[in-house]
């Protein structure tokens, strides 16, 4: 089995207006050094395969079809085995 961790933002030229938002909130309470944030999601995906490849293969099927919006989104993610007794938490 792997686990895959999937990491999905906006593409660079796409407006993000939750990373406005979460920056001037820093900036009020203080952390006058933050000068942008972008914001994204993290998901994690058991995938019930001991091969890599198909592991991988699924993954980006997964991104491109529900968990990423191709036009203003872009994705990455990293695989790592399983050994069977690891949750995700």
């Amino acid at each position: 089995m792997y686990l895959a961790k999937v990491f999905i933002h906006l593409k660079a030229n796409v407006s993000d207006p939750e990373g406005k938002t979460i920056q001037m909130g820093l900036n009020s309470l203080g952390f006058k050094s933050v000068k942008d944030v972008r914001f994204g999601k993290y998901i994690e995906i058991a995938v019930d395969t001991d091969d890599k490849s198909y592991a991988s293969k699924e993954v980006k099927e997964m991104c491109s079809k529900l968990l990423a919006n191709p036009v203003i989104e872009q994705y990455s993610f990293q695989l790592s085995k399983l050994d069977g007794q690891e949750t995700i938490i």
